[in-house]
C-alpha cells in the first residue's frame, strides 16, 4: 500500500481520504439589499447573475462538509426564497430561510404596516408564512433585529411578536442584537411571554466585549452566537477567546459560531465586495479540537434550531 495524491492505493484500488466531518453554518447570507423597506422591490437584481456567482461558492462549502446553510436575510431586506430554493437544488446543500422582521438600524427596514400592527398581528403573519411557505420554501426559524439597549418600543414589539410566533410554531428566534443590554432585555420579554430561553439565539454576541453578558445569557439557557468570525488574525484571536471563555464557564453547549459571510448587494457594482464562505473552515476550525468542532458546528446547531 502506498500514498497517492488522492489517498491510499491498495492492492484492490484507491482508498480515498476520509470525508470531512459534517457541519452546519447557522448565520450566513446570499443576498442583502440595504435600500430600505419603502424602496425595496422586485427587479433590483438579476436572479441568474446572483445564481451564477453564488452556486459555485456553495458547492465549495459542500466539499468542506457543510450540510446545512441558514440564510439569515429577513423580509424587506432582501429575503429571496425562490433563489435560495434554486441554489439548494443545484448545490446539494440544505438551505433554510426565515420569517420575521428586522427592526435594527433605527427601523429603516420595517414597512409602515409593521409599525402600526400589534405584536399579536405580526405573530399571526409569521406563523402563516411558516404554515404556508414563501415562494416554495418553508421558513425554519424566526429572524428579527433590534437596536442597542435600552430597547425602543418598536424593538420590544418585534421581540414580543417573535415570542408569540415561537410559542405557536416551535421555531427558534435568531435576533440581531446590538449589545448585551439588549440581549438581556429581549430575554426578559421572551420569559414574560412564557417562551423557553433555549428558543432565543443572541446573534452577533461577539460585538459585546464584556464576557459577563455572555455568561449571563448562556447560564439563563439561551444561545450565545459568535458569528463574525473573519479571516484576520485579530478576528480569529477574539473569537477563539470567546469560545474558550464559554468552555471555561461550562457553557460550550450553549455556544454557536458562524461567519456572517456572503452579501451580494443589489445596486453596487458586481454586487459589491463578497465575503468568503470558507475561512471559518480553513483558518478558524484548525484552532479548535475535534470535540470543540463537533459541538460548535454540528451538535449545537441541531440542538438550537432542530
Amino acid at each position: 500500500m502506498r500514498l497517492t495524491r488522492r489517498g491510499f492505493l491498495s492492492l484492490t484500488g484507491p482508498v480515498m481520504a476520509p470525508a470531512p466531518p459534517p457541519s452546519i453554518l447557522v448565520h450566513e447570507h446570499v443576498l442583502v439589499d440595504f435600500i430600505g423597506a419603502e424602496k425595496i422591490g422586485p427587479g433590483r437584481y438579476d436572479e441568474n447573475t446572483v445564481f451564477a456567482l453564488v452556486n459555485p461558492k456553495l458547492q465549495e462549502l459542500v466539499k468542506l462538509g457543510c450540510r446545512r446553510f441558514q440564510e439569515c436575510t429577513p423580509n424587506f431586506i432582501g429575503r429571496a426564497p425562490r433563489l435560495l430554493k434554486r441554489l439548494a437544488d443545484a448545490s446539494g446543500l440544505e438551505i433554510w430561510t426565515n420569517t420575521g422582521l428586522y427592526a435594527a438600524r433605527n427601523h429603516l427596514f420595517l414597512p409602515g404596516w409593521a409599525k402600526q400592527e400589534s405584536a399579536e398581528a405580526l405573530a399571526k403573519r409569521w406563523a402563516a408564512e411558516y404554515r404556508n411557505g414563501v415562494d416554495g420554501m418553508k421558513p425554519r426559524f424566526i429572524k428579527i433585529g433590534v437596536n442597542r439597549g435600552p430597547l425602543h418600543e418598536l424593538d420590544r414589539k418585534i421581540v414580543r411578536a417573535a415570542a408569540l410566533c415561537s410559542n405557536e410554531t416551535g421555531l427558534t428566534i435568531a435576533s440581531h442584537t446590538g449589545n448585551g443590554l439588549a440581549a438581556r432585555e429581549q430575554l426578559d420579554i421572551l420569559l414574560a411571554a412564557r417562551t423557553k430561553p433555549e428558543k432565543f439565539v443572541w446573534v452577533h454576541a461577539d460585538g459585546e466585549k464584556d464576557h459577563n453578558f455572555h455568561r449571563e445569557i448562556g447560564k439563563a439557557g439561551a444561545w450565545v452566537e459568535f458569528d463574525h468570525i473573519g479571516p484576520t488574525e485579530g478576528s480569529l484571536a477574539w473569537h477563539l477567546d470567546c469560545v474558550q471563555f464559554m468552555e471555561k464557564q461550562g457553557l460550550l453547549g450553549r455556544t454557536l459560531i458562524s461567519q456572517d459571510a456572503g452579501y451580494y448587494k443589489p445596486g453596487e457594482p458586481n454586487g459589491g465586495a463578497w465575503k468568503d464562505y470558507t475561512h471559518l473552515y480553513t483558518k478558524f476550525v484548525p484552532k479548535l479540537s475535534a470535540r470543540q468542532r463537533d459541538i460548535l458546528l454540528w451538535e449545537n446547531p441541531r440542538a438550537a434550531f432542530g
